[in-house]
């Protein structure tokens, strides 16, 4: 009779632990812990309204593949219809990578 008591209070102290490490945030629900996300500078563009914009934005990734934007940095807005338009754009997207690179670096 001991051993099964002591059994179920074994059983109960886990429940416990596994119940504050989901209050605490230590495990998500699927019961893996929770890694923190990935926070990095990456090149993107945008099109809308016949323009193409540039920039850098600053992302985090959780471990479902989530994407939280935490700031942007326009590096050129260049209209669709312009003449030079791949040259600027290829120009621009050479800046903005140089530029994640240099803040990629800041944050090392």
């Amino acid at each position: 009779m001991r051993f099964l008591v002591l059994l179920a209070m074994l059983a109960l102290a886990a429940v416990v632990i596994v119940l504050v490490l989901y209050a605490l945030g230590g495990l998500s629900p699927d019961g893996r812990r929770r890694t923190p996300p990935e926070v990095r500078w990456e090149a993107d563009t945008e099109s809308s309204g016949g323009v193409t914009t540039v920039i850098v934005r600053h992302v985090a990734r959780d471990a479902a593949g989530l994407v939280t934007e935490h700031g942007r940095q326009t590096i050129a807005a260049i209209p669709d219809d312009a003449p030079d338009w791949e040259i600027r754009y290829h120009d621009a997207m050479a800046q903005a990578r140089s530029r994640v690179a240099a803040l990629g670096s800041e944050a090392d």
